[in-house]
């Protein structure tokens, strides 16, 4: 049997059709063969990366042979399997015990799927609170995403707070008070969890609202505490303090410099250090930077108006472009230095340095203005 390895030059020989190839004969195989059992359809299995062919990966899936993700299944996982590399340990569930090739067929989509509704059945039996955003309304109830998974907050399961009061029970009117819950953070439950039918049912009543209370009362503003990371979005993240108190850290709190995308900084499990820097409505908001020096302040005494710098450009805004002078300090070069906005972008390049003139400096307010060197 021949197979393609060419992309990782691995060679043929290296994937093997014995399902048995690393177990050794006599009694010792007998043994593994009887006491392990064989992977079967909806398992989820791990392995080391043995070869990696033109559209198709090879698992190492000791002792009972070699696992292949290939066709529907590797177009659908592609993305993630262009990061793979040989000698990675990889998570995936069974599709196939045995092909007519005679290797175990794997999907690396089903077995993310099958984690995640493992997660959810978790999460459902020990009752743990989700702050999750309302994605969409029906006149039904609420639209919550989790995990990748599309969930349902029936209007029935909102907490007293949420739930749409009509009076005569007319449901556009009650459609269009739930409407004003999209994009809001709710404190939910799941309360049903169900794979084989792709059921996902979030509840609000009772979902930790007094326990995040009485959670939230041990800490004060100024409290310097260490989290773990929870989720990342595009406005900041979120870290948890402990079981059942989350807090957010937002994107301008993370640090005295541009950040452009907090899911560059921080990814989910990381552990940080945060200050609180307000409790409001049992909400808790959080700081990262406030735990480093203000570089404003150290700069008020090193720079002055109409002093030459070196600065590196780091972003284009409508206003102009941004030049930052050292870490976490940077100045305005506006537009109007130019004849317009393609002028600017072709003489300021990003990441590249450019020698400027600071033409306004006022520290206490962190704004200065640059103007280029001619």
């Amino acid at each position: 049997m021949t197979v393609d390895t060419e992309e990782k030059n691995v060679p043929a020989e290296d994937v093997r059709e014995d399902e048995h190839e690393n177990v050794p004969a006599g009694p010792m195989a007998e043994l593994l063969r009887t006491a392990v059992k064989k992977p079967a359809v909806d398992d989820v299995v791990e392995g080391p990366v043995v070869a990696i062919g033109r559209a198709r990966v090879f698992i190492d899936i000791h002792p009972f042979g070699t696992g292949i993700i290939y066709g529907r299944e590797y177009l659908s996982a592609r993305e993630t399997l262009k990061n793979v590399h040989i000698g990675d340990i990889v998570a995936a569930k069974v599709v196939s015990a045995e092909n007519e090739d005679g290797y175990i067929e794997l999907s690396l989509r089903e077995a993310r799927a099958a984690l995640i509704w493992n997660e959810a059945e978790t999460a459902m039996t020990q009752k743990t609170t989700l702050a999750l955003p309302v994605a969409e309304a029906n006149k039904g109830g609420l639209i919550i995403h989790w995990n990748g998974l599309i969930g349902f907050l029936p209007a029935s399961q909102l907490s007293p707070v949420h739930y749409p009061r009509v009076p005569d029970g007319d449901k556009d009117k009650i459609f269009a008070e739930l409407k004003k819950l999209v994009g809001e953070k709710l404190e939910v439950m799941i309360i049903t969890a169900n794979p084989k039918e792709q059921k996902l049912i979030f509840s609000e009543k009772g979902a930790g609202t007094s326990e995040r209370a009485s959670l939230v009362e041990k800490y004060r503003v100024g409290d310097v505490v260490g989290g773990v990371v929870t989720g990342t979005t595009e406005f900041g993240v979120f870290v948890k303090l402990e079981d059942g108190l989350e807090g957010l850290v937002h994107i301008s709190e993370m640090d005295w410099a541009l950040v452009e995308n907090p899911k560059t900084r921080y990814k989910v499990g990381d552990s940080v250090k945060v200050k609180v820097i307000d409790i409001k409505d049992d909400k808790v908001s959080l700081s990262i930077k406030a735990l480093a020096d203000d570089p404003w302040k150290v700069a008020a005494g090193k720079y002055i108006k109409d002093q030459q710098v070196n600065a590196v450009v780091i972003k284009y805004n409508k206003y102009g472009a941004l030049a930052s002078v050292e870490e976490g300090v940077a100045g305005l070069v506006h537009v109007s230095e130019f004849a317009n906005e393609e002028e600017l972008r072709a003489k300021l390049e990003l990441g590249k340095v450019y020698p400027f003139t600071i033409t306004f400096f006022e520290a206490k307010e962190r704004r200065m203005t640059l103007k280029p060197v001619n």
